[in-house]
């Protein structure tokens, strides 16, 4: 179990679990990413309550995220992406120390690992950003007087394929499995179906 407690692994333990949480919170709902990061938590706090931190590195790596939320906000500016690498890098290999200010962390790993990460997360968050505050092109209102199919017996719940599409449904009268339906309106992200006169 010593190899656990090795400064490298270590780091790496507390950037994929950086990463693993960070998914976790873009696309929840799978399960396996948040309990890979809960594992990866339990090492984490395991290593980091067994092996010396620097706090001034900690220091350092904690204040590198304000110019790489400047790096998001203002794509144009790479000049603060550059800074916060730099910060990352130097907290990072800093961040385990053995002797004085002897870093535990290889300098090398630090550099290519944290240059990933930092261009990674940047170009994940400046998509996710650009989609929050991008018009939808294709709003739910677009299939009211729409045509399909349900894929499953509908009442308080089911689901309906308009087109290519699958989406959650619910009608005010059973309507059986296979059955032509008609949108009539939406409740958020579920489409309200009535059956038409023609049975698929």
């Amino acid at each position: 179990m010593e190899f656990l407690l090795d400064p490298n692994i270590a780091y790496l333990g507390l950037v994929l679990t950086s990463l693993l949480i960070t998914l976790s919170i873009l696309s929840p709902g799978t399960g396996v990413i948040e309990i890979l990061a809960l594992f990866g938590l339990v090492y984490c706090g395991y290593a980091v309550y067994n092996l010396p931190i620097n706090l001034l590195a900690l220091a350092v790596l904690l204040v590198g995220v304000y110019p790489f939320l400047l790096a998001v906000r203002r794509s144009g500016k790479l000049i603060f992406l550059a800074i916060a690498i730099l910060a990352l890098v130097i907290g990072s290999t800093f961040l385990f120390v053995e002797r004085g200010w002897t870093p535990a962390v290889n300098p090398v790993l630090a550099f290519f690992v944290s240059t990933f990460i930092a261009v990674f997360m940047w170009l994940m968050a400046r998509k996710t950003l650009e989609a929050s505050t991008k018009p939808l092109a294709h709003g739910i209102d677009r299939l009211i007087g729409r045509i399909g199919n349900t894929t499953t017996e509908t009442h308080e719940e089911g689901s309906v394929q308009i087109e290519s599409e699958l989406w959650s449904a619910r009608s005010e009268q059973p309507i059986p499995k296979g059955a032509e339906v008609r949108v009539v309106c939406s409740d958020g992200f579920t489409l309200i179906i009535e059956k038409t006169d023609n049975i698929g």
